[in-house]
């Protein structure tokens, strides 16, 4: 007994210098954060093959010995930039996807300029990734692309899918993607047509601006930045999960406006009327029908997604015409995901099971 009674103050006085020390660390370290400048994204070394007003496209280097004969080309979704995908070294999707073999391109978006106001989804899916895929041909030599979509990347290329049953297609895959646009929660409830006059703010400010659309996302999780900070505060003595932290704090704040065009077109087509849903949905005269898509389909979708609810996101297998499909339901947020250690555990090797015998 006595023995035990010597040992719990030692273990108290232990756990009190640790907290003491953790303090100190996090004063110091919090001068640190505010001082320093924004953290390196996006090191995986590439280069820009093609670019044209908003669009830039990326060719990563290759980083294995053998690649595999069919290319992937990543379409990012709008409202974001691509180094979400390539946050760090050992931690990038795009890194690991170049170190398993595979020829990795990603269509990556600048801010709209105000004379690209009236870009809309026909730009985006009938001119954007078609001309995208054309430079690929050429780069590669293959006629086919396996293309991975991103949110509302998954949307733009969901819809290029649909008005392109002859290809050049060989795969699609899309991350969180929405179908069923009534299912879509809060955003349904905000964009209701009884309260939101989309032709008067897109003609009266152009582009819509990142302001907005960031709102709209913080309003999903009114908590959610106060949280964070709370949690950054309180592992400020910790450098790892700092970087990590600044990381994807730095992507959540570059939000990018959207061209007024193109916003306008999704409230009302998708949003409101709900058309890529119903078949109905027509793009550069073409119907965007889902059936139409006849190539293998894998949709990977968040368990705990509080942007795209799985009400919205579970009919796109369900419609797609694909014999070869699959919906893979796994644990994690809209973000974690794709990126992050969750997702280098879960999403990453099994789509590379999935993708790899169907890319040779």
């Amino acid at each position: 007994m006595a023995a035990n009674e010597k040992k719990k103050p030692n273990e108290l006085s232990d756990r009190m210098r640790r907290l003491v020390d953790r303090t100190i660390q996090r004063n110091i370290k919090g001068v640190e954060y505010f001082a320093s400048s924004a953290p390196a994204v996006g090191l995986t070394p590439k280069e820009t093959i093609y670019k044209r007003g908003t669009l830039n496209l990326y060719h990563y280097r290759a980083q294995s010995d053998e690649l595999y004969r069919i290319p992937v080309l990543i379409v990012m979704a709008t409202t974001n930039r691509s180094y979400v995908l390539d946050m760090a070294k050992g931690a990038s999707f795009i890194e690991f996807l170049v170190k398993n073999g595979y020829d990795v391109f990603v269509i990556d978006w600048d801010p709209p300029r105000p004379e690209e106001k009236r870009l809309s989804l026909d730009d985006y899916t009938q001119d954007f990734i078609p001309s995208c895929i054309r430079v690929i041909q050429e780069k590669t030599g293959e006629e086919d692309v396996s293309i991975i979509g991103y949110c509302m990347g998954g949307v733009l290329s969901v819809i290029y899918a649909a008005t392109h049953a002859d290809g050049p297609m060989k795969n699609l895959i899309c991350f969180t993607t929405p179908i069923n646009w009534h299912e879509m929660g809060l955003f349904s409830i905000w964009s209701n047509p009884e309260y939101m006059d989309v032709d008067r703010l897109v003609d009266t400010v152009g582009n819509v601006p990142p302001d907005l659309i960031m709102t709209s996302f913080d309003m999903l999780r009114p908590m959610g930045k106060s949280m964070s900070r709370i949690q950054l505060w309180e592992n400020m003595w910790n450098d790892e999960f700092v970087e990590t932290y600044r990381k994807f704090d730095r992507w959540a704040n570059e939000t990018l406006p959207l061209a007024g065009e193109y916003f306008r077109q999704t409230t009302k087509e998708l949003m409101w009327n709900n058309n890529l849903f119903k078949g109905e949905l027509m793009v550069g005269g073409k119907r965007a029908d889902i059936g139409n898509i006849k190539v293998p389909l894998l949709h990977a979708v968040a368990a705990h997604d509080h942007i795209i609810p799985r009400a919205a996101s579970e009919p796109l297998v369900q419609l797609a015409g694909s014999e070869d499909k699959q919906e893979l339901v796994l644990k994690g947020g809209h973000i974690s995901l794709v990126a992050g250690p969750n997702a280098v555990l879960r999403l990453w090797p099994k789509l590379d099971e999935w993708l790899s015998v169907r890319s040779v």
